[in-house]
């Protein structure tokens, strides 16, 4: 694969080339154009001075010390009937018969000035009537170049050339110059593909190469935060996991050295079964996230009735909500149908409802309502609870972002439910809304295609 700069520095050498022939070739034409005008001025100012001499000269000898005079041009004299009279070249030259045409025309009394080809030449021409009823008759091989137009020639192919050399001189300082900064850019995005971050990229570039390390830089600070964000989060869940791991192993090596004893044995067990539920929470939590961020995580759509969705959540949460002190309610009138997998979509309203009794207090409810947007429904879980900030709702379903900012102040859980229903929401073709419900509280909502 051929670099830019190669590629650049041909297309810049190939134009420089191109046109410096261009412009040679039509000098070079500009040239002969200039020396066939120049030699027809000359053959007209030889036939005004032919016209002058007296008639006296009109033999051969006469003609050729005539025609000595006209830098090579051939002189021939013809009478009235256009029969040659005299002429300076030798008798039967292929030239006399070739301008006869010409000493015709002068004959009756006009002033010819034409050309014609002889032995693949062209040969100029110019014919004069005289005041005896003859005519004279002038004709000169064109030469390509005079000496004139050589030299105006050689000037022309040297500034060309010149400038040539500039030119490719230039262009390959600006190949360097266009594809130093992508060279640089380059440098940067492999060090960030290493797992560098805080890459410096050019300042100064084009446009274009600037547009191109101003996105890169967007990368490595959004590549920064992520991970920084995923740092804390693993710590955290490291440390949630390692809580009850440490009471699990405390409580197990005292039933192993039969510490625990008679009644407290039963109060060890559930304090066991409880910290064991709780690893085996994060886990499955773990594990879900990692199903759905695979490629191969299958979805059954079909469709589906959220009322139904809503009454079982509302059957299976309610206990645990009575037990909390909370008011669970289920309000998804008949008939709202959506396109969606009825296990994923049961599974995002059980992971809203939790979420919600998890904030709301006793005393409090969770509302299940239907939600309708242009062609999307779904079921909207509200909340009595404390409420997001805009700052919440505006990074709600980011991984362990909420469980961080909330673990000293209120109950918080695994840090990983939101950032889940929303992806398995995605997965069916729909998404999950954060807002504020109308009592204060939060309100996160399952939004479907709706059948």
């Amino acid at each position: 694969m051929r670099a830019l700069s190669a590629r650049v520095l041909a297309l810049a050498l190939s134009l420089v080339l191109l046109t410096t022939l261009a412009a040679g070739i039509a000098t070079v034409q500009f040239a002969r154009a200039a020396a066939r005008s120049e030699q027809r001025a000359e053959l007209k100012a030889q036939a005004s001075l032919v016209a002058l001499q007296p008639a006296r000269l009109v033999t051969r000898r006469g003609l050729q010390r005539v025609a000595a005079g006209l830098d090579g041009s051939l002189l021939a004299v013809v009478d009235a009937d256009a029969a040659p009279v005299a002429s300076s070249a030798p008798p039967g030259s292929a030239l006399v018969a070739a301008t006869r045409s010409a000493a015709v025309q002068a004959v009756r009394g006009a002033d010819v000035s034409s050309a014609t080809t002889l032995g693949g030449q062209e040969v100029l021409v110019e014919a004069r009537p005289l005041a005896s009823g003859g005519a004279f008759v002038l004709a000169r091989p064109v030469n390509a170049f005079t000496r004139l137009t050589r030299d105006l020639v050689a000037r022309i192919l040297v500034v060309l050339l010149t400038v040539s050399a500039v030119a490719a001189v230039a262009a390959v300082l600006l190949s360097r110059r266009i594809t130093r900064p992508l060279a640089e850019v380059a440098g940067a995005a492999r060090r960030l593909a290493a797992g560098e971050r805080r890459v410096p990229v050019p300042e100064q570039a084009p446009v274009e190469v600037h547009d191109v390390a101003e996105a890169l830089r967007a990368l490595d600070d959004a590549l920064a935060t992520s991970e920084g964000r995923q740092r804390e989060f693993l710590l955290s869940i490291s440390h949630e996991i390692r809580t009850p791991l440490t009471a699990l192993q405390g409580y197990g090596e005292a039933l192993a050295d039969g510490v625990v004893t008679g009644d407290r044995v039963r109060e060890v067990g559930a304090v066991l079964m409880a910290e064991t539920a709780r690893v085996e929470r994060f886990t499955a939590d773990l594990l879900e996230l990692a199903r759905l961020e695979a490629d191969d995580f299958s979805v059954a759509v079909a469709e589906v009735d959220l009322r139904e969705v809503a009454e079982e959540t509302a059957v299976a949460w309610r206990a645990r909500a009575d037990a909390a002190g909370v008011d669970l309610r289920q309000q998804v009138p008949e008939g709202v149908r959506a396109l969606a997998d009825p296990r994923r979509a049961r599974q995002v309203v059980d992971g809203l409802v939790e979420n919600a009794l998890r904030a709301t207090p006793a005393g409090g409810s969770i509302t299940l309502r239907s939600v309708r947007v242009v062609d999307r429904v779904g079921i909207a879980v509200e909340d009595t609870g404390p409420g997001l900030s805009d700052d919440d709702l505006a990074e709600a379903f980011t991984r362990g972002l909420l469980r961080e900012r909330y673990r000293e102040s209120r109950q918080v859980g695994t840090g990983l439910g939101l950032s889940i229903v929303t992806r398995l929401a995605g997965r069916m073709g729909g998404r999950v809304t954060a807002a504020r419900a109308d009592g204060g509280g939060a309100r996160f909502a399952l939004e479907l295609p709706a059948a």
